[in-house]
């Protein structure tokens, strides 16, 4: 029961697929800056990019399992703020 809450139906392909873009858009973006010789090349962006997915991904389950509660619960839930705490950290 909590399994269908938590992941559902078909969680792991969508989500291996976004890891997976975000992979190879991070390594397209590292092999240009390599072959420009500028630092921070292919697995440098190629991790951040994972991570960010990987948070973003989290953010969206944080949203999906505890986004039913009111405005006057104790937990309050907004994906926006761990998108920007990313892109604060990649800046």
């Amino acid at each position: 029961m909590i399994d269908n809450i938590i992941f559902p139906d078909s969680w792991a392909d969508n989500y291996i697929i976004k890891l997976l873009v975000a992979c190879i858009l991070g390594a397209i973006i590292g092999v240009e800056r390599d072959v420009h010789g500028r630092a921070a090349g292919l697995r440098t962006n190629l991790l951040v990019s994972l991570g960010a997915a990987l948070f973003m991904i989290l953010s969206e389950q944080i949203a999906y399992v505890f986004g039913n509660f009111d405005a006057h619960s104790l937990i309050r839930v907004d994906p926006g703020r761990i998108a920007a705490q990313i892109i604060t950290g990649i800046g």
